[in-house]
């Protein structure tokens, strides 16, 4: 094992349980999946309901995968269509920072999840250990996560994004 190894698996268990926590929240705390399906109908993601399930397990699933470093690349990818769809419907508007609940945070854990599949997961990571190697990783890591990703954020967006129309 090589501090690169244990780099790769702070950043996978860090951003992996980030993830899977955001998940967690509209499983189980506050409006739960009633509440997060009526959220989502009102930024534009129609049927709610649907996005609510398709949002919170995909969160759940990628981000206990990724800090597991279990097909990463794919868990990767993804991060960066949750993040594409929530950084287009929710922060876009806002600018760049956070703290003006701008975009910055989806960029950072969408980055954070590509350059881990780039990389590739390490050797502390199951894909080492069932395939003896990282899976996918160099340019296949960043086709993957990144163009993948990508694909698929816009592919939802395409296909449920409906805002309501602002009146003139």
């Amino acid at each position: 094992m090589t501090a690169m190894d244990m780099g790769l698996a702070l950043l996978r268990i860090c951003l992996g349980l980030t993830m899977a926590a955001h998940g967690y929240g509209k499983l189980m705390r506050g409006g739960r999946i009633p509440g997060t399906a009526g959220w989502f109908d009102s930024i534009g993601m129609r049927p709610g309901l649907m996005h609510a399930w398709l949002a919170a397990l995909t969160e759940v699933g990628a981000g206990l995968f990724f800090a597991f470093g279990l097909f990463t690349p794919f868990a990767a990818a993804a991060f960066v269509s949750l993040m594409l769809v929530a950084a287009w419907t929710v922060h876009r508007s806002h600018g760049f920072f956070i703290a003006g609940n701008g975009w910055e945070y989806n960029m950072i854990l969408a980055v954070g999840a590509v350059s881990v599949a780039v990389a590739g997961a390490g050797r502390i990571s199951i894909d080492h250990l069932i395939f003896g190697h990282d899976i996918l990783t160099g340019w296949g890591g960043f086709v993957i996560s990144a163009v993948l990703g990508a694909g698929a954020g816009v592919a939802l967006l395409a296909a449920y994004y409906r805002p309501a129309k602002v009146a003139s």
